[in-house]
């Protein structure tokens, strides 16, 4: 093979690793909003696909003319950790009220290609006005605006609509606002990534909450492993084993052993899941860490990742980080009592540092966020009051220095 053909070769495999850690961190690419990555996958689409197809069981569907490259994940396990985000300072988490506004206006955008806000906003108000389940669409309170109008800045954010004219935030101040959209139908349909449709497991409202781990089973299940009525079979049964671990070493920051079933983790322990985890991490351009505790894929070029730590990009992970160092350091489990502690005297010590967490429970909101991203991570587990390492919590742990008084950060 010439030099230049090794060079093609070379330059392919690189650009397909790229794509599918691209792809990982941002399963739904724009041309609008991302031209290159969506250039990237698009050229080399059929390698990225198969990678996925083989590895997860995951779909991958790009759409050349629409412009857009979605992979479809599907896990049955919640994530709490990546919820849906206002696109406004703070980027607070949707809560519920926003959710079912989300769910909603999705649905009502499905018939009509361009429509503007006002006449989206009459349409929400009827839809929601006819089923007794939904709490009524009030356009007259600011508060009920401004939800609307974060889940409208979501579905522009992935391309689901597109602002001909006007400004979404217009409305919060007044329903008069003049906004024409253009809707992406086609794309709308994609952003639903469960295999089952809602309306096939559609039960009463009331049931919901006391039925929801069943529901959730429902809507992942996929067919290709066999149904949950009739025998599975040896290839259904290593097919799932196959996707059930490479999900959770492609998806979670770190699969520790104890996290496995007994038959994933003989699978990832046999020499074929061994081979396939060696495969799989070359061909993505993943680094393998393997240890005795868990297996851990590493992005040398942090593409694969929408979050990072440590760093200090808020003062929950720089909280977190730093308190990770007294839970390591700890002979056995830390009581979630004592980080609040250590919180309040961080506070009292930097007092221009974490503005946001001043007042009486300030130290408290600290501790549970820094535990939240640290659990998020796969760092730590708490149970009840009690915080408790995990393995690989040691290899972020810093050692405290003294510093002087009166710093404005830790």
């Amino acid at each position: 093979m010439s030099n230049l053909a090794n060079q093609l070769v070379i330059a392919e495999r690189e650009e397909v690793a790229r794509a599918i850690r691209l792809l990982l961190a941002t399963p739904l690419i724009g041309a609008r909003t991302a031209p290159e990555a969506f250039d990237l996958v698009r050229r080399r689409r059929e390698p990225v696909e198969k990678w996925f197809d083989y590895y997860c069981g995951w779909s991958l569907v790009v759409e050349p003319r629409l412009g857009y490259a979605r992979l479809v994940k599907v896990r049955i396990a919640t994530d709490p950790t990546r919820p849906a985000r206002r696109h406004r300072t703070g980027r607070a988490p949707f809560d519920r009220r926003r959710y079912t506004l989300l769910c909603v206006v999705a649905a009502e955008l499905m018939g009509v290609p361009v429509t503007t806000i006002g006449l989206l906003a009459d349409r929400v108000v009827q839809a929601v006005a006819a089923d007794p389940a939904l709490p009524p669409f009030d356009t007259s309170s600011r508060a009920e605006r401004m939800a609307f109008v974060d889940a409208l800045r979501l579905l522009e954010s992935v391309g689901a609509v597109e602002v001909v004219d006007g400004a979404t935030e217009s409305f919060v101040d007044s329903t008069a606002a003049k906004v024409l959209y253009r809707v992406d139908a086609t794309l709308l349909m994609r952003l639903l990534a469960a295999p089952v449709g809602a309306s096939q497991v559609a039960v009463p409202a009331d049931e919901v909450p006391l039925r929801f781990p069943e529901l959730l089973t429902r809507l992942s299940r996929e067919r290709r492993y066999g149904d949950a009525d009739e025998p599975v079979s040896e290839v259904q049964r290593n097919l799932w084993l196959r996707h059930s671990v490479f999900r959770k070493l492609v998806e979670d920051p770190v699969v520790h052993r104890d996290e496995l079933t007994p038959a994933e983790l003989a699978y990832l322990s046999s020499p074929t899941g061994g081979q396939l985890l060696r495969r799989a991490a070359d061909q993505a351009g993943f680094l393998v860490e393997e240890r005795a505790e868990g297996v851990m894929l590493i992005d040398p070029d942090g593409l694969a990742t929408d979050s990072r730590f440590p760093d200090d990009s808020g003062n929950a992970k720089v909280a977190a980080l730093l308190l990770l160092d007294v839970i390591t350091s700890a002979s056995g489990p830390v009581a979630v009592e004592q980080l609040r502690a250590e919180a309040d005297a961080l506070l009292s010590r930097f007092p221009r540092w974490a503005k946001g967490y001043r007042g009486e429970d300030g130290a408290v909101r600290l501790v549970a966020d820094a535990l939240d991203v640290l659990g998020a991570f796969g760092l730590v587990r708490v149970d009840g009051g009690v915080v408790r390492a995990r393995p690989a919590a040691v290899r972020y742990a810093v050692t405290r220095t003294s510093t002087d008084d009166g710093e404005d950060e830790p």
